[in-house]
């Protein structure tokens, strides 16, 4: 089972401890919110593209009304099952960092939440997603951001000047900030306010 497959089930299983109406990180988004998002972005090609282009986002809005009204138990399944048949191949590229971000959009949720320890190989994974990904999400710093990792590994994000912060921690606590998440565990260094500026940034993609 891919790690994709592996984050599915594990947030499938988050939502349906946490309930349909639980909170998430993604803004006003309930658990029941996320599950309907999910299946409309896999499985209603003529709505997702709303989720990236503004111009089709109130399309998008009626359809995901509509999946979200559908039981909730329906809701989970859906998600469980996976995307239709022909997605099936591109499964772990398309969906490796939407489960994974998305089963901590859940899991921290709440307070007292605590970062997972991640196998080597599933961190190895996120690292190579992070590399590309971080150049977009930290496009509109002012500052130079750096990201690194306990085991020594470093990329530049974003090359700004002679300010610097530097990102440290895991590639998952590191790939979630980039997604724009702030409840993570990572180490900033820098001046106060240039850290203040990064966390702050729009870091959508």
């Amino acid at each position: 089972m891919s790690m994709a497959q592996r984050e599915r089930q594990a947030l499938v299983q988050a939502m349906a401890e946490a309930g349909p109406d639980a909170p998430t990180l993604c803004g006003e988004w309930t658990t029941r919110d996320l599950a309907a998002h999910l299946i409309v972005r896999e499985r209603r090609p003529d709505a997702a593209p709303g989720i990236m282009l503004k111009p089709f986002a109130p399309y998008l809005d009626r359809v995901q009304a509509k999946v979200v009204q559908r039981p909730f138990a329906e809701l989970l399944d859906q998600v469980r099952s996976g995307p239709p048949l022909l997605l099936r191949p591109v499964d772990s590229l398309m969906n490796l960092t939407e489960m994974f971000v998305h089963h901590e959009d859940v899991r921290r949720g709440v307070p007292g939440w605590e970062p997972r320890i991640l196998p080597p190989a599933d961190e190895d994974r996120l690292w190579k997603v992070l590399t590309g990904l971080a150049r977009m999400a930290y496009r509109k710093s002012p500052v130079t951001v750096a990201l690194t990792t306990p085991d020594g590994r470093r990329t530049v994000a974003h090359q700004a000047g002679d300010r610097t912060v530097v990102l440290a921690g895991p590639p998952s606590e590191l790939l979630l900030h980039a997604f724009g998440r702030n409840e993570v565990r990572l180490e900033a260094t820098g001046a106060p306010d240039d850290v203040a500026l990064v966390h702050a940034l729009d870091r959508s993609v």
